[in-house]
Parts: C-alpha cells; sequence; structure tokens
C-alpha cells in the first residue's frame, strides 16, 4: 500500500525511505533516530509523511490537544485512541516528519455515512469513551477525524500534502470520498449576527475567510450545511461545517 501510495501520487517526490542512522553511527550521547518508513516527500513542504504507529501514540495526542485547545478533550482522540488507530488502519493515518520531530498528522476512519441523511456529532463517530477508533473495516467513506500541524510548520503547503495522500487512499481502496466535521475558526468572530448556515454559505461564495473552511473548499471539499453540537468547543457554540469530497474515480462510472 504505501509503495503504491508512492507511485500513484503526482504531488510527491517518488521516494521510499527508510530513516534510521545505524545506532553504531551515532554520536555518544545521543539516541538514534526513530525507525521511520516513509510512503511520500512532501513536494512543497519537504516533510517525509509516513503511516502512523502505535508508538507514537503520545506525541500524537499532543499535537491534537495542541491544535484544538478550545475543544473538549473528550471529544478528541487520546493516546489510547491513538494507538488503536494506529493498528485499526495505519494505511489511511499519516503522520509527517521534520527529520526526526514528529510535526503534522492526518487521521481518519472508515465509516458508513449517507449524503442525504448528514447530521452527525463527532460521538457519533467516535467514541466518546475513548474505548476504540471508531473504525469500520467495511465502511464505504473515509471519515477525516484530524489534521493537525505544529504552528510554526503552518502555511508551508503540509494541510494539502495530507489531503492528498487522504484522497489518494480513497481511490486506492475504492471508498466513495472524504466527509469530515471541519472546524471553522472564523465562526467565532460572527456568531452574535449570523447563523453557522449563513457564516457557511458567505465563506462558500466567497464573501468571507474562514482560516480553516477556505483552505478545504480550496483543496476541492463541499462545504455542505453546519453540524449542531458537533463537538464542545466554546468559541464557536459547537458548531462545525460538514464537508465533503467525492471520489472522482467512482464519479464517472459506466
Amino acid at each position: 500500500m504505501a509503495r503504491k501510495l508512492v507511485e500513484s501520487t503526482a504531488h510527491f517526490s517518488h521516494l521510499y525511505y527508510r530513516l534510521r542512522l545505524p545506532d553504531a553511527d551515532v554520536p555518544e550521547g545521543m539516541l538514534p533516530m526513530r525507525h521511520i518508513d516513509a510512503v511520500s516527500v512532501g513536494k512543497q513542504s519537504g516533510l517525509r509523511y509516513a503511516q502512523i504507529q502505535p508508538a507514537w501514540a503520545a506525541e500524537l495526542e499532543a499535537l491534537e490537544l495542541s491544535s484544538h485547545p478550545t475543544a473538549d478533550p473528550h471529544d478528541l482522540y487520546d493516546e489510547s485512541a491513538f494507538d488503536q488507530l494506529a493498528r485499526d488502519f495505519p494505511e489511511g493515518c499519516f503522520a509527517g516528519f521534520d527529520g526526526d520531530r514528529l510535526v503534522a498528522m492526518g487521521v481518519g476512519i472508515r465509516c458508513n455515512f449517507d449524503p442525504d441523511d448528514p447530521l452527525h456529532t463527532i460521538a457519533d463517530i467516535v467514541p466518546s469513551d475513548h474505548s476504540g477508533s471508531g473504525h469500520l473495516r467495511t465502511g464505504r467513506w473515509y471519515y477525516g477525524t484530524s489534521i493537525a500541524t505544529r504552528p510554526e510548520y503552518r502555511r508551508r503547503g503540509i494541510g494539502g500534502e495530507l489531503y492528498e495522500l487522504r484522497k489518494q487512499v480513497c481511490v486506492d481502496l475504492g471508498l466513495e470520498g472524504i466527509v469530515a466535521g471541519g472546524v471553522m475558526p472564523g465562526y467565532a468572530d460572527h456568531k452574535a449576527e449570523m447563523s453557522a448556515d449563513e457564516y457557511i454559505a458567505r465563506v462558500r461564495a466567497g464573501e468571507l475567510y474562514d482560516r480553516t473552511l477556505s483552505f478545504q473548499i480550496d483543496n476541492g471539499f463541499e462545504a455542505v450545511c453546519g453540524l449542531p453540537n458537533y463537538l464542545s468547543d466554546p468559541a464557536t457554540d459547537s458548531w462545525a461545517a460538514l464537508i465533503m469530497w467525492r471520489n472522482p474515480r467512482l464519479a464517472t462510472r459506466p
């Protein structure tokens, strides 16, 4: 699967790395670099992307928490859930490395989703008690549960590279597409004057800019509607935007 991703994703350098400094070559007092099987190298960012591993669960949790500071941690993956996710669906979850440092991630699960009945909360997708990842092996959609980048690495094209990797997963597995509850941080400044659906419509029309939702639209996602009580976040009154990307390979089938 890793080699297939590299060969079929035109946006990335066609490289396959095993990044490891042999223990014999490590200077005294330094730890050897972790073992990273990179499935691609970001053409714009230069990051090496690898399928997540259980050993990285604590780092992934820390990145998740730092990227959603106003959200209720119970609505986010914790270390145990990341550990399980890495075992359930590693081929659909990616971490980005600058050298030996984990600086970004884009993770998700397979689920069943009905576009004609779209309203849901994150608790409908991922167990709120952190008892599992929520992954369904036969699910027909890829659900994007989290995408995060360290602040000092933003605006380097990393988000777009992670989206391309996940789109390629859908193509390779024949999934219907990607769906997610997208955060819309800009709504915090407008919630007193308009509904979430009006805000989404104005962002969609280009009349307002939201650093997350506008970016997702620019990456080929539809901004469908608001999702009330999606996750507990007082900054946005717990609203999120339903975003969707449809696999064009399926749309063109005879």
